[in-house]
């Protein structure tokens, strides 16, 4: 079973997030800021990451730049939520250690065919 993380602060995007993800071969572990991603991260060490960018305490750019520092975070795969399109935008985001961008509106079978690719899972 693979842990994954959700930080996603709209309530309704999270239930579709999780709604799309809920299956046996996943164990998901969902929160609502930034600060409480960073806690349940470190105390779950999940196998993937998906954060939204902006949320309230800190961003999905902070989360990932905090946990990239820290002993067994630096490869764990990232997945940002995300309706900044831009250039600059996914550049930052690339800075930071994010390994996949997802712009908002956004499938929700795309989303489950990347962490289907991401888990190896599929």
């Amino acid at each position: 079973m693979k842990t994954i993380l959700l930080a996603e602060d709209e309530p309704n995007l999270r239930l579709l997030v999780t709604s799309t993800l809920e299956d046996p071969k996943y164990e998901l572990v969902s929160c609502a800021d930034g600060r409480e991603a960073l806690a349940r991260a470190r105390e779950s060490r999940p196998d993937l990451l998906i954060l939204d960018w902006m949320m309230p305490g800190l961003t999905g750019i902070d989360v990932v730049r905090t946990l990239r520092a820290e002993p067994g975070f630096e490869t764990v795969p990232v997945v940002l939520l995300t309706a900044r399109s831009q250039e600059h935008d996914r550049a930052e985001a690339r800075k930071a250690g994010v390994t996949h961008y997802l712009t908002k509106p956004f499938s929700p079978l795309e989303l489950l065919d990347l962490v289907e690719s991401i888990t190896g899972t599929a």
